[in-house]
Parts: structure tokens; C-alpha cells; sequence
């Protein structure tokens, strides 16, 4: 083989090995316990009613630096009322951990049902049907968090407010 040819090909060693190395690339390390962020509220206005009137969808980002998402068999997502303090258990489906570097990124959407307003229990009012002045229209945050199969909590986040008409 001539001197040219050699020269020819080892020219191109470099680009092949940063193309290698590039290939090998370390995972991303993110920390073991789940991290999540508030992403998006399909509409910001829910009929008021008995749950299946009407509907929306939250959207949280994750990760995991152990990838450990998600039990079929587990309630693992949790989403509060802060008008009321009560809690909606969810589950995540199963995420399948992936080799060795399991660290895992992804978007979950739940799906939120209708609510009834929150009125002073001493007007005995009906919240899903009665109206009052005082209250044209009641405001509902939730604050979520979910937890990995090791029982790692994440992080608490709040959507943004969702407007439901009392009238």
C-alpha cells in the first residue's frame, strides 16, 4: 500500500473515533429520587358537577436517575385539592428499566374529572348544584407529586388555577 493511501485513510481516524466516542456518551445523571415540573393545563375552566361532566389534562415532566417509574400495582401519583386538602391517588403505569444506565426522562398527562365548588359548610348549601353570590366562580390548585417503586417521593408542584363557575 503507498504512503498516499495510508495518509488517506488515517485522515479519517479522528472523525470515526469521535463518532465512537459520541456513541458512548455517559448517561444522564440525575439524582435517584424522581424530579417533576408543572408543564401545561389543556383549558384552565371546568364545568362544575359530579365528576364525569367534564374533563381536563395535566401535563408534569420527570426524571429519575434510577429509572424506577411507575407500579401497576401501586398508587404512585398524587394529586391535592388545596381548596379542600383531600388527595386523589393515581397510578403510573409500569416503565420498563433500560440497561444499564437507567436513568429515565418522560411526560405524564393525567386526566382530571369536574369538581363541585367549595362553599362554607354553615350556608348548607348543595356545592355541585346551589348557587350564592359571594362565590361567582371557585379557583382549584392541585399540588402533586409522585413516588418511584424504591418509595422515593418527588418533589411537590401546583398547576396553575383552574376556574370553575359557581352559577
Amino acid at each position: 500500500m503507498t504512503e498516499k493511501k495510508i495518509l488517506a485513510r488515517v485522515k479519517y481516524l479522528p472523525v470515526v473515533g469521535l463518532a465512537l466516542l459520541a456513541a458512548c456518551a455517559s448517561p444522564p445523571n440525575y439524582p435517584i429520587e424522581p424530579h417533576i415540573e408543572f408543564l401545561s393545563l389543556s383549558k384552565d375552566t371546568l364545568q362544575r358537577g359530579a365528576f364525569f361532566q367534564d374533563t381536563a389534562f395535566i401535563t408534569i415532566s420527570f426524571t429519575d436517575g434510577d429509572g424506577d417509574i411507575g407500579d401497576a400495582d401501586s398508587l404512585n401519583l398524587f394529586l391535592k385539592d388545596l381548596r379542600t386538602e383531600s388527595v386523589t391517588k393515581n397510578r403510573i403505569p409500569f416503565v420498563p428499566e433500560l440497561g444499564a444506565a437507567n436513568g429515565l426522562k418522560g411526560e405524564i398527562t393525567v386526566r382530571i374529572f369536574s369538581t363541585c365548588c367549595v362553599f362554607d359548610p354553615d350556608l348548607g348549601l348543595d356545592p355541585c348544584v346551589d348557587v350564592h353570590p359571594s362565590l361567582p366562580v371557585d379557583e382549584l390548585v392541585y399540588e402533586m407529586y409522585i413516588v418511584d417503586r424504591a418509595g422515593h417521593q418527588s418533589n411537590k408542584v401546583q398547576t396553575s388555577t383552574i376556574y370553575i363557575p359557581c352559577n
